[in-house]
């Protein structure tokens, strides 16, 4: 690779990872429509599996990077659904928290299935070595991401 090409390459690696994530999201739209789940769907239980029961609605919404009011909507669907249980907290009537319902853990369950056969398809050309390694690659540009955020904020 020539020095003109490596500069190019780096002006637009963070372009072209937003855009493959774009992608990735549109193949697990794809995937989740035949369990009648969209983006806006989908999304909020798996945050809400990762980040464990009795989660605050703002904490959800933050990890998500939505407006609490955009949120409440679709999370007044997935109650409705039977997915998500919202309740008060106890020690801040004024906080929602919110919690897997017994049929949003079974969802669950589906959707990490689906995303397990799609991670495995999407990977498998590549080795363990070279996955690690993409692994800290992402893992030092979030760190940095972070620390850049940090500076502009204060």
């Amino acid at each position: 690779m020539t020095t003109a090409n490596a500069k190019v390459g780096k002006e637009n690696l963070l372009y072209r990872m937003g855009f493959l994530t774009r992608r990735w999201r549109q193949v697990l739209d794809g995937a989740f429509q035949s369990l009648g789940l969209t983006d806006a769907a989908w999304r909020p239980l798996l945050h809400l599996h990762h980040m464990g029961d009795s989660i605050r609605q703002k904490d959800l919404a933050a990890s998500l990077g939505i407006e609490g009011p955009s949120l409440t909507r679709i999370l007044d669907q997935l109650i409705a659904r039977g997915l998500i249980e919202r309740s008060e907290d106890a020690s801040d009537r004024r906080a929602k928290l919110l919690t897997l319902a017994p049929r949003g853990r079974a969802m669950v369950t589906e959707i990490a299935g689906k995303v397990a056969t799609l991670e495995h398809d999407l990977l498998n050309e590549f080795s363990e070595a070279e996955i690690n390694q993409m692994s800290d690659y992402v893992e030092r540009l979030e760190k940095r991401l972070q620390e850049t955020r940090s500076r502009l904020k204060g």
